[in-house]
């Protein structure tokens, strides 16, 4: 007995070592870029997204709203729970590649009706057992379905480092948004205090005869058009920082920030590496890696239920009619068998079940290419953001200056009568309309380094971690 139990067991154990190989598909990652450069960058081995985003953003008050937000947000704790649920199913699909032992115990009594056609007397049955179960894996079914557990697993950790990048850029660009509202809050009060002190001068010099009524009208719309800017604006302001506070996971309330002066980000240079760098950076592109992987190994799944499987079945225990007896050495009993189930004629359902997985393969696959593709377009975009966002922000910086000298001068032509008010109005509607597109600009122009950081995939890394590379500053 114990050298075929030895002999069983060996066997077994061959059985669940060899298996799962044959219709095991082998996933190779699509080649869909190579080591060329970005069209609107030179090539380049580093990169702003080895940054991590404490280094990138260096207003205190900017990284504890990060950090805030990373603490807090419902969204990444969605994600997260995502992961204890894909690591739990992988739990639940691994173990189908082993054998299985299964406790089974009973205890009964059956007494037969004294008026049936047979009487019987009462009879007890006592039982122990360890009882087998074991599917060979001989087709790859459980293996293959084993990776795409564990694909899923990796793609859903992807999606919630996607989710961190994400909230990282959402809640910086949202700070952007804020400075941007202050800077014309500023300029909007600073605006209106002007235009009324110069309706009430209007007001004035036609009391004195000097004016007619409608430099007095002229110069009311005006101040109420800085007025309503001003409304318009505060009323802008609040709506981000509610969006902001959601972000946070709190409820809406006034944020505090830094000057809207001062630059949050302190980085001079903006290198980009190159795209083949995007398929280990970017955390969409390796979801949608694993994503198309584990519907690869799906086919392999439908394949092997093409095939018949094949059991072994055993059990190994105790058997008694007297619970005294149970744990005799003549109670002892086992049985050890195999079995196997195939189609055989199922109208070509097993086919069409494959014909299904090779098309989803495929649909996972264009997916994959598409999100790469996408990635490259998004970092080209960032750079071409931020290089004609650069540019303009300069333009703009010059238009303002002009404006300023050409208001403070046709001011001092009005008011030694050589020009009309209209003149005043025009050059002041000119200085107003710039310094807020000047304000606009800035705001895109550091919201475009951080779109860029995203694209390259940056911000995902917790904060202390180690940095994947040197990032030129």
């Amino acid at each position: 007995m114990g050298k075929r139990h030895a002999f069983f067991l060996c066997s077994l154990a061959s059985c669940a070592v060899l298996s799962g190989c044959i219709f095991k598909p082998d996933f190779e990652r699509p080649q869909v870029l190579t080591d060329a450069p970005y069209f609107e960058a030179g090539a380049s081995q580093d990169s702003i997204a080895n940054l991590g985003w404490w280094d990138l953003f260096k207003d205190p008050l900017l990284q504890d709203l990060i950090r805030r937000s990373l603490a807090a947000n419902r969204d990444l704790k969605v994600a997260m729970a995502r992961i204890d649920a894909a690591r739990g199913i992988l739990g639940v699909v691994r173990p189908d590649q082993f054998p299985r032992i299964d406790g089974v115990g009973n205890a009964t009594r059956v007494d037969g009706s004294d008026l049936a056609l047979i009487p019987t007397d009462a009879t007890n049955d006592f039982g122990v057992y360890a009882r087998l179960g074991f599917e060979v894996d001989i087709w790859g079914k459980y293996a293959s379905a084993t990776e795409a557990a564990r694909a899923d697993l990796l793609q859903s950790e992807y999606a919630m480092r996607g989710v961190t990048l994400s909230l990282v850029s959402q809640v910086a660009t949202a700070y952007l948004q804020l400075q941007n509202f202050d800077r014309q809050i500023e300029i909007s009060k600073r605006t209106l205090k002007n235009r009324h002190d110069a309706t009430v001068l209007n007001e004035q010099r036609f009391k004195g005869g000097y004016v007619g009524l409608l430099d007095v009208n002229q110069a009311q719309i005006q101040e109420e058009e800085a007025r309503a800017a001003l409304v318009a604006q505060e009323r802008a302001l609040r709506l981000v920082e509610n969006a902001l506070c959601v972000l946070l996971g709190e409820v809406p309330h006034p944020i505090k920030r830094g000057s809207s002066r001062i630059d949050p980000m302190s980085i001079q240079e903006l290198p980009a590496g190159v795209p083949a760098m995007l398929l280990d950076r970017r955390p969409d592109v390796q979801a949608a890696e694993q994503n198309a992987k584990a519907t690869v190994m799906k086919v392999g799944i439908a394949r092997s239920m093409q095939y018949p499987s094949f059991s072994i079945t055993g059990l190994l225990g105790l058997n008694a009619i007297q619970h005294t007896d149970l744990f005799k050495s003549d109670a002892r009993t086992w049985s050890f068998g195999t079995d196997f189930i195939g189609p055989l004629v199922d109208w070509r359902k097993s086919w069409s079940r494959v014909d299904v997985a090779e098309a989803q393969a495929e649909e996972a696959l264009q997916s994959y290419e598409g999100t790469v593709l996408q990635a490259v377009r998004d970092v080209e975009d960032a750079l071409v953001s931020v290089r004609t966002f650069r540019d303009e922000n300069k333009i703009r910086g010059a238009q303002v200056k002009a404006g300023k000298s050409a208001s403070f001068l046709s001011r001092r032509r009005y008011m030694d009568g050589i020009t009309s008010y209209l003149e005043v109005l025009d050059t002041e509607r000119s200085l107003f309309n710039a310094e807020l597109a000047q304000s606009n600009t800035q705001e895109r122009y550091l919201g475009a380094i951080v779109q860029l950081y995203r694209a390259l995939g940056g911000g995902w890394q917790p904060e202390g971690a180690p940095p994947q590379g040197q990032a030129v500053r």
